[in-house]
């Protein structure tokens, strides 16, 4: 079964952008650092729709001279996430249906294709974390996703 996750932005001011969709009852339910990555996630969603309906801000810190990425041309919209049952057969019926698959499961946890229209969307396996299989594993990353 598939489940609807999330949808992601980029965003400059995590700390305005929280202000904003609290206005309208959106509040932050859980965050995560990645120091390695230097980019902080958080995730909001109105009460109730925890873990249900959620959007994830994207902070990408700025970098070593303190130059922040700018957003234009909406590449401030990230993508959607779906959970899928498996991952593997999921992008194997992608693949055989013609489509990309732009970053390959390789960690048996998570692929991400575009839409007919570019749209990016994510695919995670739900539950736990299948095993690398090829053809999955050595995979290559294919366009940007």
């Amino acid at each position: 079964m598939t489940k609807f996750l999330h949808t992601m932005i980029r965003v400059a001011d995590p700390d305005a952008t929280i202000r904003f969709f609290s206005l309208f009852g959106v509040q932050e339910v859980r965050r995560f650092d990645n120091e390695k990555g230097r980019f902080t996630l958080i995730f909001l969603a109105a009460e109730g729709q925890e873990g249900v309906a959620e959007v994830e801000l994207t902070h990408n810190w700025p970098d070593e001279n303190g130059k922040a990425e700018e957003y234009k041309g909406g590449r401030n919209f990230g993508h959607l996430a779906y959970g899928v049952a498996d991952i593997y057969a999921t992008c194997q019926r992608l693949a055989d249906a013609g489509v990309t698959i732009n970053r390959p499961p390789r960690d048996g946890h998570m692929a991400f294709v575009r839409s007919p229209d570019g749209i990016s969307v994510e695919l995670l396996q739900q539950g736990e974390r299948l095993a690398p299989q090829e053809p999955w594993a050595s995979a290559p990353n294919i366009g940007e996703w």
